[in-house]
């Protein structure tokens, strides 16, 4: 639908156009889907005033049926909505829109996603707008800076709950079982943090009581969820969460109430509805999770609660400013988790785990400034990834530490009270940071906002007779096609090893040198005449938004022992390190294998228990050589059940290595064991083997031909929740017979109706490295539906379907040509084109890896 391409320039004419007054929503959602109709009743009534009277302009409206059409009392024909537009001519100073219509429910999580639970068929809806999709609900001037108040009126079932974003009425009840919810205008807001939940849901309602005020707060979730709502620790962090930001923010929480809603079938992690904000309900587990998953948790809690200055009350102008809203939420959740929560160590979880994100994302093909270039609403969509979120806040950290923390604060302070429910753009930010920390931010800005790519920092030195240092210089490059160097500002830890009070050797930072690096090379004077240590770690502190490498004598020590640095963020810079230079085909994927066997089972941090085997297990089934793959596969698998048998019961290592393990079964050996924990002959003390456990079994038995349908149907009737109907899914999808492939693939790549975490299920478990033969037929099925996905399952399935259907098992130089001669004829939509252009990248760089294992 070539309409619903707004384009910057024609939201820029709109705006300079048009003030929005008011919006009056009035939705119908007492009809259910059945074989005549999916939709739902949608009017809108749209006063708004225009600066040109005479001048023609439109609104959206995306999927509807248009019955009726009335502008300032006269009737349009709805025959000319047309390309998800609603020409509106002949304005006047002050205009009156009115839209009824009816708009379609929603399986794919965009728009108002409708949600059946298996398990006692109540009903949920849900909305979600970001970037262009409130437009699917009502009408609207779907872009952010369009603001304007709400007024929702929801007519529903009587025994429902529904929710917006100003505080809930009081039903008024009508004939029939239904009843009808009008809610009070909303504060002024953009269109894509509007919302409507409605359904079965459980509630439970408390108060936070701050500063400025008394706050009302209210969780909800699905019925069927109710006993794993832990509540009293959500309140918890909720509250943590607010004393703490409304503290340094110096400014009282916008919205009336805060309601946080866990809804079924979600595709983001959350979302920053104004005082109303929806999250995964998978953040509610079933089964025993790591710390890492709560660590995680409370990480989206904050990052949406910051959402509510950044971005809900200071809004950008333009999807070129989204950066404005995820990087600088993602920075504060990550402070405010630190220093107002138990997960004091947030920073060495994020460089683990969120950080890897933000240097793979931008060293991809698709890789593109923070502060991108979107010049229409497919730009948004393809610009939306881990640049924007992860990468982003490591350069605010690195900007933080180069203005310093209260001078940093000074200038948010001052930007929410100028700003406050208003639209900005980065410049006045900028204005706002140089006035409280005197610094020039111009040029900063230019270097690392304005530009892409990742620098990689290598230390360089000479040595003297006795060891010491003579010259210390960071030696500092970037990718031929990403050339821009920058200033980093950077720590260096320099540790010996030296035994503890019981005789045991550790490493021990010896002294830390901070530096400002620029350039291609940068002098390190005081460490000249310093002696050489066990291990010099650049970025000391994660200050810096770089790849690191360590020299000869670092990279030994670490290899033979860095469990003995105590320091969990060094040690999460170390992984980092050798995890890059295994990806960038300078460590064999074998040494790295052999690292993390080594030192995995005492690492502490969270993230790092749970992350890292996942990269050794990339390592040993994409990077290792193929000549001696097997034999990989095999001490891989080995030493994971070592792992697994010495780790201390119920510990958060038992479960991640118990799940490692099951996903590198391969020998009879493994596989008879994963049968042995399924019927209970093998215990592990502290092992529970509950769903999602249970599930992890049957998956890796069924991607080894060792579990069919009977036997996952089986498992299913003993869990038929959505989850084990996902998790089932995925379980066939990755049974190495030409049928299940089949069967996975229409569901995942042709079938628009199919749910859609379910088809994200599916689709994550498809390309299975082991089961090349089976999957050989993909590659040019994958290659002639490329062009159109988009059209076929929409914008998000077909991103997650391309990502993850690439088959990257498959790697080798003739896949590669097949990819290129695509590649040289397509005209794809460019998301789509994105992810075969990653995918390309990824293989190549496999071989590389494998090259370098080769050797």
């Amino acid at each position: 639908m070539p309409g619903t391409n707004l384009t910057r320039d024609e939201a820029a004419t709109r705006a300079a156009l048009l003030d929005v007054t008011s919006y009056s929503i009035d939705l119908d959602l007492t009809t259910a889907p059945d074989s005549t109709t999916d939709t739902f009743g949608s009017t809108t009534t749209i006063a708004f005033t225009c600066r040109e009277p005479g001048a023609s302009t439109f609104a959206d409206l995306v999927g509807a049926t248009v019955h009726e059409l009335t502008l300032n009392g006269a009737p349009l024909d709805p025959a000319t909505y047309a390309d998800s537009r609603i020409p509106l001519p002949d304005l006047q100073a002050d205009n009156l829109l009115v839209v009824r219509a009816d708009c379609t429910y929603s399986t794919s999580g965009e728009g108002l996603h409708r949600f059946v639970d298996p398990v006692d068929d109540r009903v949920y809806l849900y909305s979600q707008f970001e970037v262009p999709d409130a437009r699917r609900v009502f009408t609207t001037f779907e872009q952010p800076d369009l603001k304007s108040v709400f007024t929702f009126r929801v007519t529903a079932p009587d025994h429902w709950k529904v929710v917006s974003n100003a505080p809930t009425p009081e039903p008024e009840a009508l004939d029939g079982g239904a009843a009808v919810w009008t809610f009070p205008p909303t504060k002024r807001m953009s269109t894509y943090i509007t919302a409507v939940v409605a359904g079965e849901y459980h509630a439970v309602f408390d108060t936070y009581e701050g500063q400025f005020g008394e706050i009302p707060l209210g969780h909800y979730c699905r019925q069927s969820l109710v006993e794993h709502l832990d509540r009293d620790e959500l309140v918890k962090i909720t509250r943590q969460s607010f004393e703490f930001f409304e503290r340094q923010f110096g400014y009282p929480y916008p919205f009336e109430k805060y309601d946080q809603l866990y809804v079924p079938e979600y595709n983001m992690g959350a979302m920053e509805n104004a005082g109303c904000v929806t999250l995964r309900d998978e953040y509610l587990p079933r089964s025993r999770q790591p710390r890492s998953f709560y660590e995680f948790r409370c990480s989206v809690i904050t990052h949406e609660m910051a959402h509510m200055w950044f971005g809900d009350l200071v809004t950008m102008k333009w999807w070129d400013d989204l950066w404005l809203n995820e990087s600088f939420a993602e920075w504060a959740c990550y402070w405010c988790e630190a220093e107002a929560t138990e997960f004091t160590d947030a920073w060495t979880g994020f460089a683990n785990a969120r950080k890897q994100t933000g240097y793979r994302a931008d060293q991809l093909p698709s890789t593109h400034p923070i502060a991108a270039d979107n010049h229409d609403l497919e730009a948004v969509e393809v610009n939306f990834d881990m640049i924007t979120y992860a990468k982003g806040a490591s350069v605010l950290k690195q900007l933080v530490a180069w203005v310093g923390l209260e001078p940093f604060i000074a200038g948010l302070r001052q930007y929410f009270q100028d700003h406050a429910f208003g639209n900005t753009e980065f410049g006045d930010l900028l204005v706002a940071l140089e006035r409280s920390s005197g610094r020039e931010l111009g040029s900063w800005a230019e270097e690392w906002l304005q530009t892409a790519g990742v620098n990689t920092l290598t230390p360089e030195f000479e040595l003297d007779a006795d060891g010491a240092y003579t010259r210390l210089a960071v030696r500092q490059t970037a990718a031929a096609d990403q050339p821009t160097l920058r200033r980093h500002r950077l720590g260096i830890g320099l540790y010996d090893e030296v035994a503890n009070e019981q005789g045991e050797p550790r490493l021990v930072r010896r002294d830390y040198i901070e530096v400002d690096v620029e350039g291609e090379s940068t002098d390190i004077e005081a460490a000249v005449g310093q002696r050489q240590p066990a291990l010099l770690l650049l970025n000391d502190g994660d200050l810096a938004y770089a790849k690191i490498r360590l020299d000869e004598r670092s990279l030994a020590t670490v290899v033979g022992g860095l469990s003995r640095l105590d320091d969990s963020l060094a040690r999460a810079l170390v992984w980092g390190a050798t995890w890059d230079m295994t990806r960038d085909a300078e460590l064999s994927a074998t040494d790295f294998v052999s690292l993390v066997l080594a030192n995995i089972g005492s690492e502490t941090d969270a993230w790092g228990v749970t992350r890292i085997p996942a990269y050794a297990a990339l390592a040993v089934n994409s990077y290792s050589a193929p000549a001696h793959r097997d034999e990989l596969r095999l001490q891989w698998e080995r030493g994971l059940r070592g792992l697994l048998d010495a780790a201390e019961p119920g510990s958060d290592s038992q479960l991640t290595f118990a799940r490692s393990y099951a996903g590198a079964a391969h020998t009879d050996e493994a596989l008879d064991a994963l049968e042995s924990l399924l019927d209970g002959s093998l215990v592990v003390e502290g092992l529970a083997v509950d769903d999602d456990l249970r599930w992890s079994l049957v998956t890796a038995l069924a991607a080894r031909g060792r579990a069919d349908d009977a036997r996952i149907d089986e498992v299913l009737a003993t869990d038929n929740t959505i989850s084990g109907q996902e998790h089932a899914a995925a379980a066939r999808a990755a049974m190495p017979t030409a049928e299940a492939k089949e069967t996975a693939w229409r569901l995942g790549m042709l079938e628009a109706g199919t749910p859609n975490e379910t088809a994200r299920s599916i689709v994550l478990s498809f390309m299975r490295s082991g089961q090349e033969e089976v999957l050989a037929p993909y590659v040019e099925k994958y290659l002639d539906l490329v062009d159109s996905t988009w059209e076929r399952i929409g914008a998000h399935r077909g991103s997650v379907a391309l990502e993850h259907f690439f088959p990257k098992p498959l790697a080798s130089a003739e896949l590669l040509d097949k990819v290129d001669a695509y590649l040289a004829t397509t005209t794809a939509n460019p998301g789509a084109v994105r992810y075969v252009r990653e995918g390309r990248a990824e293989v190549a760089r496999a071989l590389a890896a494998q090259a370098k294992d080769a050797g």
